[in-house]
């Protein structure tokens, strides 16, 4: 098992962003097209942090023309670049799945002053 952990911790980033269920974030993931290789930005909400470890992954909602994209981003995957907070969001549940249900203002969450 100690095998197993010290492989793990190989994959492991070593500056992992400081951001909440609730923020505003902008992801920054790297596209491959061909033989290029890009930067593409997704900004939403994030709704839900899942496991821990290696296998860490959060989930970013936003709205696009009227219908919801959701995006499950591992944390620790080398195709992530970034990941920018915009604003902090004040929420008090750990998991945001109630905003699928919501459109327009409703959908908003109350920005954290800090």
């Amino acid at each position: 098992m100690d095998a197993l952990k010290h492989m793990a911790a190989d994959c492991l980033k070593s500056e992992v962003p400081s951001f909440e269920i609730g923020d505003t974030v902008r992801v920054s993931v790297k596209i491959k097209e061909g033989e290029r290789e890009r930067i593409q930005a997704f900004e939403g909400i994030v709704i839900a942090r899942q496991h821990g470890g290696v296998n860490e992954s959060f989930t970013v909602r936003r709205v696009a023309h009227g219908c919801g994209i959701e995006r499950v981003f591992p944390l620790h995957s080398p195709n992530v670049d970034k990941v920018q907070v915009i604003r902090h969001g004040r929420v008090r549940r750990a998991k945001l799945f109630y905003l699928r249900d919501r459109v327009g203002k409703a959908a908003k969450v109350k920005e954290q002053i800090r």
